[in-house]
């Protein structure tokens, strides 16, 4: 990993050097594996790409570190863990998320929303599986935990894969369809895949940029194929995830300042 990657955002550590350590330390993810073949050149500076990646992204969603971390239940791999043909990909039964060493940048914004939208499946919905999303479940129509950020994050959903009057498949949505239909495959239509890009697109449109985090939501071959939210579209998307993790990120904090006063411990994400 010895190219640039384009950032424009706060300094998050006064222009010092950071190890994997600082970034567990911080963000409290449950592990960091990096693998055998990442030397050690390659981890002083992917230590500090991704200690800005995921600084920035707190920063994009206006919550604290154990956001980022899903309350220090998601651990990170680096170089460990690849797939044939896959850069970065998350694995619900270890809740771990992975990028390979030198395709994986630009993809933690992507792979963050699949552990995410995994974590928050059982604080939107009762009685659901272990491995199963909440946007999949959504979609099937299943009743959520009444809640007011439940319901935002519902939003969230129907502004991706439903259309602006809710009732039928978005425009991203039935070109994912067409895009899977012509390559014989099912992915790209899938309920979490489709979220996962459209979270990529609000994480691009913020004002603070890293490429190490995301990239090619407008330029890619998979925007040009429609793969990516669009305007109109685009704009709703962006304004509820906004409004979402906006209101997400203050529960949490008033959360970790009431745990602070009492010694108590922590409540769910929502």
């Amino acid at each position: 990993m010895t190219r640039p990657f384009y950032r424009r955002g706060p300094d998050h550590r006064a222009g010092s050097s950071v190890t994997f350590l600082d970034v567990r330390r911080r963000f409290q993810f449950r592990s960091v594996e990096l693998g055998r073949w990442v030397t050690d050149v390659e981890k002083q500076r992917s230590a500090g790409l991704f200690y800005d990646a995921l600084c920035d992204l707190m920063h994009i969603l206006g919550g604290p570190e154990e956001l980022v971390s899903l309350r220090g239940t998601l651990a990170l791999q680096y170089g460990i863990g690849g797939r044939p043909g896959v850069s970065a990909h998350y694995t619900p039964a270890t809740r771990s998320f992975a990028l390979a060493k030198n395709a994986g940048p630009g993809s933690i914004a992507h792979e963050w929303f699949h552990a995410f939208d995994h974590y928050i499946c059982t604080k939107l919905f009762a009685g659901v599986g272990p491995a199963a999303f909440a946007s999949k479940v959504w979609l099937d129509k299943a009743d959520a935990v009444e809640h007011p950020l439940n319901q935002l994050l519902q939003r969230c959903f129907q502004a991706v894969l439903l259309n602006e009057k809710g009732v039928e498949p978005s425009q991203l949505f039935q070109q994912s369809v067409r895009a899977d239909k012509a390559a014989g495959i099912f992915y790209f239509s899938q309920p979490e895949e489709l979220c996962a890009r459209a979270f990529e697109a609000f994480v691009q449109d913020a004002a603070c940029k890293n490429a190490f985090l995301v990239k090619g939501t407008r330029e890619s071959k998979e925007a040009q194929l429609g793969l990516y939210p669009e305007g109109a579209q685009r704009e709703r998307i962006g304004e509820a995830f906004a409004e979402y993790f906006r209101r997400l990120g203050a529960a949490l904090r008033r959360q970790s300042a009431v745990t602070e006063g009492s010694n108590g411990s922590s409540l769910a994400v929502t």
